[in-house]
């Protein structure tokens, strides 16, 4: 299987850090050091350190944020939810329940889109044996390889297809809220009409501002919490 450019200079500097050329823990030569290297653009670069971020080889540090935990236990969401709650040890299995192209003019003007086309991707998270404890809403720009993914189908995980295209979340808001799910949420979910569910919107973007995704999530209020972080040095 032809792996991508930037898989391959993951596994290339995952062989360094392996064999002590980069020892743990040591700061990575800068973005345009490594893309001088390895001949590929920045962008390229961050691919591939999101992807050694996702294997636990190099870590990012920032002062503050906000951070979603599952149980107690805290989700990098960088990686997406599938698996960081594997990391967790906890499994669950994802039901698409839609994929497919939409027009949003007012989610195109509320973030300062040009076009209003998206991709929407709705899914319900059941852990394995167990219940359901999220219906994720999310909607990606229909970039010339992204509106096709309605056709090819969604095979694996979002966030690996997103950061394929070059889209890595780098940054962004979140809003969360404690509301009572409708009749028809409550049937996606397997749930009572009227019990109460956090919800969350979640916008990101990527390094440079580029839109890359909208998210708005139910979670389950026994098992989900937001975890916030700030003051401390940068």
């Amino acid at each position: 299987m032809l792996r991508l450019k930037y898989e391959q200079i993951a596994d290339q500097l995952a062989r360094d850090i392996r064999r002590g050329r980069l020892p743990r823990g040591a700061r990575l030569p800068g973005e345009h050091v490594l893309a001088s290297r390895f001949a590929v653009s920045r962008n390229t670069i961050r691919q591939a350190l999101a992807e050694l971020g996702s294997r636990g080889l190099i870590a990012t540090h920032s002062g503050k944020g906000s951070f979603v935990t599952f149980d107690g236990r805290p989700l990098d969401d960088r990686i997406g939810w599938t698996r960081a709650l594997a990391e967790q040890g906890v499994h669950t299995t994802v039901a698409v329940i839609r994929l497919e192209l939409v027009t949003d003019k007012e989610m195109a003007e509320r973030f300062r889109l040009d076009d209003d086309e998206f991709v929407a991707v709705d899914r319900v998270r059941t852990i394995v044996d167990g219940p359901a404890i999220s219906f994720e809403c999310t909607r990606v720009a229909a970039g010339d390889r992204l509106r096709k993914l309605p056709e090819s189908g969604l095979d694996g995980s979002l966030y690996d297809v997103l950061r394929a295209e070059g889209l890595v979340p780098e940054q962004g808001e979140e809003w969360v809220e404690l509301g009572r799910i409708t009749e028809v949420e409550a049937a996606v979910l397997g749930r009572t009409p009227g019990e109460r569910f956090l919800r969350a919107r979640r916008l990101c973007r990527d390094r440079n501002g580029v839109f890359v995704e909208h998210t708005e999530s139910l979670l389950d209020p026994d098992r989900f919490r937001l975890h916030l972080k700030f003051g401390g040095v940068e």
